[in-house]
């Protein structure tokens, strides 16, 4: 699940005290570089194709996922404000961005994989009108901000501009084999640096420090805009909770999500967790033990051509079985890649079709509001050969109990 927002905040009054991961650990990811031009390229044909068999004219896009998916083009490459910065894509698979005048230099240090025809736009100038007349159908990105549509339909009175359909967000669905190697990359690190995290914890520590140590292994790990929603006790029982800054307790379960980012590519992993010290009581290791048969179910579920809320649906009859289902409040799981939470989703209501290259999380949970609270959460993707695969795979994949995460 999502835990962002809680990065440099957290990365330590005192660097120094805090321990420092193995080299092996830190070095995890060392040997994995940014994507090649090529991959942009082979994205921006696929768009232009899709864009003809649609008969559209053109999609355009903010500085954000997808236009980091198509031009390398980040919110964090480009931070948003009222003068707008656009990457136009036409059906020829030509390139466009449409800048401020004054920051016209700035624009063209983007890095930016491929040739480009810059636009730019006077502080005095209507931005949309300094654009090309354009006809026809234009796809606009879902995350575009509605004055830019609105501008868009003024300037250009004889286009269509509507929302990008299904057929345009799918291309970013399914992942390439550079992508998967990141992503497990990402996800791989997390889980070592959630576990490098376990070991240097200890009865009494508080929230806040546990915080601080993971989002430093996170750091440490070569991973950035690393967070983690670390919750202990009652507190876990409140899915995505800001927690008390309590201390743990003998008897308390401790629940870190983690996300972070690798080249744009992003893990999420949760584990909930006990130190050697703990005494925890029966019925939350059954409630864990449940969880975790909860999670396994799911992901022996995931499989090319399955429906998605099939894979909801399995670990969930599990879990009222169990007579735990009213306690499971969420989803099962969401798509991941160049965001934390992204299509398709693992829910009840959703007749996509699971297919190679898909990625998802896989955290089935039961919260009781007072008590406890226990999640556990791996992403997989789907292979060539249609089966699942956890993409913490390469470092054990998930939780074999609550002592070893």
């Amino acid at each position: 699940m999502l835990c962002l927002g809680i990065v440099a905040a957290c990365l330590l009054a005192y660097p120094s005290r805090l321990p420092k991961l193995t080299s092996k650990v830190a070095s995890h990811c060392s040997h994995l570089g940014p994507l090649p031009a090529s991959e942009y390229h082979a994205r921006l044909s696929a768009l232009g194709e899709t864009l003809t068999a649609l008969n559209a004219s053109a999609y355009i896009a903010e500085p954000g996922a997808s236009a980091l998916y198509y031009a390398n083009v980040s919110s964090s490459h480009w931070h948003l404000s009222e003068r707008p910065l656009l990457l136009i894509v036409d059906a020829s698979a030509r390139v466009t961005v449409l800048t401020p005048k004054f920051e016209g230099t700035r624009a063209r240090l983007l890095s930016i994989p491929s040739d480009v025809e810059w636009v730019e736009w006077a502080e005095e100038e209507v931005p949309y009108k300094q654009l090309p007349d354009i006809e026809g159908t234009v796809f606009v990105d879902g995350s575009i901000r509605h004055f830019i549509v609105d501008g868009l339909r003024t300037a250009f009175p004889k286009a269509t501009v509507i929302a990008a359909p299904t057929e345009i967000r799918q291309l970013r669905e399914r992942k390439s084999k550079g992508e998967l190697e990141l992503l497990k990359c990402a996800n791989e690190a997390t889980l070592l640096a959630i576990r490098h995290t376990h070991k240097q914890m200890h009865v009494g520590i508080r929230e806040s420090e546990a915080r601080q140590l993971v989002a430093r292994a996170l750091a440490d790990a070569g991973l950035k805009d690393g967070g983690c929603l670390t919750l202990f006790g009652e507190n876990a029982a409140l899915p995505h909770g800001s927690g008390t800054d309590r201390h743990l307790g003998p008897d308390d379960f401790a629940l870190f999500d983690c996300t972070a980012s690798l080249h744009g590519y992003w893990s999420d992993v949760t584990r909930t967790l006990a130190l050697p010290a703990s005494t925890i009581p029966d019925t939350h290791i059954q409630i864990w033990n449940f969880v975790h048969s909860a999670q396994h179910i799911a992901f022996q579920t995931a499989h090319a051509g399955v429906v998605a809320k099939r894979v909801d649906e399995a670990p969930r009859l599990f879990l009222r079985l169990a007579g735990y289902a009213k306690y499971f409040t969420h989803r099962l799981g969401h798509g991941i890649g160049l965001e934390v939470h992204e299509d398709p989703y693992l829910n009840g209501g959703s007749e996509v079709i699971l297919q190679a290259g898909h990625t998802f999380s896989d955290e089935p949970g039961v919260y009781i509001e007072g008590k406890v609270g226990v999640r556990l959460e791996d992403c997989f993707y789907i292979a060539q050969n249609g089966s699942a695969v956890y993409l913490t795979a390469g470092v054990g994949g998930p939780a074999s109990s609550p002592w070893k995460p």
